[in-house]
């Protein structure tokens, strides 16, 4: 599987991935999964959207990346904001956290990055005992015509066509978008499936903030910067050319969850 930087497109990653709605926190109240003075860590946290939401919701969390381009992103918004979100570089595989500490582990679109079986080993080893992991992806879905439109720029682009990012495009079958592998290696590594859900929402995009957008998807950060910057101003030009230089797009977003609880 090749792995994408997506420290190349750090700016517009922190820009326009702060788009986690209230929903996905209550859906999981729903389901009995609250943060408040819960211990956890975010894997896999970018720049921080997350694990900065989390600490709204009065959790103990650390926010855990491999890019040091994006947690300097997340450090940027601390500033910003005046927040103390904690950070650390790490991989899934190797977080450098402590062992049996952490009370739930979130992972927000970033599981089909991760060497899974490696991971699965090492939030087993961080996790307190029953502890939950909570597995979750979310992203713009096809049909919008300004979708449709983006994806038919960026695949003269892409020499092997829009494929499914990371371990997705190794995967024959999916539930809900998540490949059946993935299942039976959560259940053979001691994690029980408690629910598995998705609900969808909207995020309005004018054409700067698409144009944001489209670039820290994993297609746009695997290429090299002249070959991005000419896919983005193609985009560009033919957003405005369809919708004028003021349009703005609702764009139907979904996401999934799965809650899972640790055995023993």
């Amino acid at each position: 599987m090749e792995k994408v930087n997506f420290g190349t497109v750090a700016k517009s990653y922190a820009r326009s991935r702060n788009d986690i709605p209230n929903t996905f926190f209550e859906s999981l109240q729903l389901r009995n999964v609250s943060f408040e003075g819960k211990k956890v860590a975010d894997i896999g946290c970018g720049s921080g959207t997350l694990t900065r939401k989390l600490m709204l919701r009065k959790a103990d969390v650390i926010g855990i990346d491999p890019s040091e381009e994006l947690l300097k992103e997340a450090a940027a918004i601390n500033k910003d904001n005046y927040l103390n979100v904690s950070y650390k570089k790490g991989t899934a595989e190797a977080t450098g956290l402590g062992e049996g500490e952490y009370d739930i582990v979130t992972v927000m679109r970033a599981w089909h990055w991760f060497d899974r079986e490696a991971a699965l080993k090492e939030i087993n080893r961080i996790l307190k005992k029953r502890g939950t992991l909570i597995v979750a992806d979310s992203g713009f879905t096809s049909g919008h015509p300004v979708v449709e439109s983006t994806f038919a720029v960026i695949k003269k682009y892409l020499k092997d066509g829009l494929k499914p990012p990371g371990s997705k495009g190794q995967s024959n079958q999916r539930i809900n978008g998540f490949p059946v592998e993935w299942f039976e290696e959560w259940r053979l590594n001691s994690f029980e499936l408690r629910d598995f859900y998705k609900f969808d929402y909207t995020v309005t995009f004018s054409n700067e903030q698409w144009i944001d957008r489209v670039e820290s998807v994993s297609w746009l950060a695997g290429m090299n910067d002249s070959e991005r910057q000419a896919a983005l101003l193609e985009l560009s030009g033919t957003i405005e050319k369809q919708y004028g230089e003021e349009a703005t797009h609702a764009i139907g977003h979904s996401c999934y969850i799965c809650i899972l609880r640790k055995q023993g």
